[in-house]
């Protein structure tokens, strides 16, 4: 069952990488204001390629509660150390779905710019982040004989919510450059760029841009500074079943990396087919792994 819950996380990675791709190609109103249902029938005729996209991501989504709700029955059936984490696996993924339907039912989808969206895309990722964790913590507890836990830090608590307001925060950014494309710039012009953006003129999703690298740069110093306290210790878990945080850690300077090298090419809703996936997509999966690990 350990093998299956691990693939399970697996096949969830794909699911939210799926979701970022609905966003940057402006599938998210592929099926109207319509949910569950998609243009308010069950299976879309002569759908287009958005509503194909939309309506691909609402099913594997789907699946992904049918797939808690069976690990959840499991664990309650065996009694199992994981139940706790299954449990909150399937209350998550309650949650994502009841965002999803509110993004889709308040048309805060394609081009609305709107401080709600800002605010629901933000708690989306916060739960996603959180839906991980009772995955891979479930996939852990599952296989509980073999797992050595070991006392978490004040400082890797810290390094989390530090994660967590980045990743959120991210989230706003990534549909302000979606919304409103940046084009590349380094040097003095990076820097003139930055202030013209902070002018009251600009939209607040604009304004808003200088908000994630520098509350990624803060972040970077906890992750640092927990990655220094593991390296001192054993990686937690330990051996095949469990997790090296330094391995986190590597990722999430490379996550860093991943932001810094987007801002430089321009990745924008310009290229949704390029360069914009590959750097969101791997900000995105990095985000998952470290997290999860």
């Amino acid at each position: 069952m350990q093998k299956f819950a691990w693939a399970f996380v697996g096949y969830l990675i794909f699911v939210i990488l799926f979701g970022a791709w609905v966003r940057i190609s402006g599938s998210g109103a592929g099926c109207g204001n319509h949910w569950p249902t998609c243009q308010g029938v069950v299976l879309p005729v002569e759908p287009s390629v958005k509503t194909i996209i939309e309506f691909t991501h609402r099913i594997t989504s789907g699946l992904s509660g049918i797939v808690g709700l069976w690990i959840l029955l499991w664990a309650w059936r065996k009694k199992s150390a994981a139940l706790g984490w299954a449990a909150g696996l399937f209350f998550f993924l309650l949650v994502e779905g009841f965002i999803g339907a509110v993004l889709v039912k308040k048309e805060l989808v394609a081009d609305d710019a709107s401080l709600s969206r800002a605010i629901v895309i933000s708690l989306h990722l916060v739960n996603t982040m959180l839906l991980m964790l009772c995955a891979v913590g479930t996939a852990i507890r599952l296989g509980a004989e073999r797992y050595r836990d070991r006392s978490s830090s004040t400082l890797l608590y810290a390094a989390m919510a530090a994660l967590v307001v980045t990743n959120a925060t991210g989230a706003i950014t990534a549909l302000g450059d979606t919304l409103f494309p940046v084009q590349p710039a380094m040097g003095p012009e990076l820097l003139a760029k930055i202030k013209d953006e902070l002018s009251p003129s600009h939209h607040f999703l604009v304004r808003m841009r200088i908000l994630h690298p520098v509350i990624a740069g803060i972040a970077a110093t906890f992750v640092f500074a927990e990655f220094v306290s593991a390296a001192r210790g054993e990686p937690v878990g330990g051996g095949r079943y469990g997790f090296d945080w330094s391995a986190g850690h590597v990722g999430d300077c490379k996550h860093l990396a991943r932001g810094a090298s987007s801002v430089a090419v321009g990745a924008s809703a310009d290229s949704p087919t390029g360069v914009d996936l590959y750097c969101r997509g791997l900000a995105r999966l990095n985000i998952t792994s470290w997290w999860s690990g």
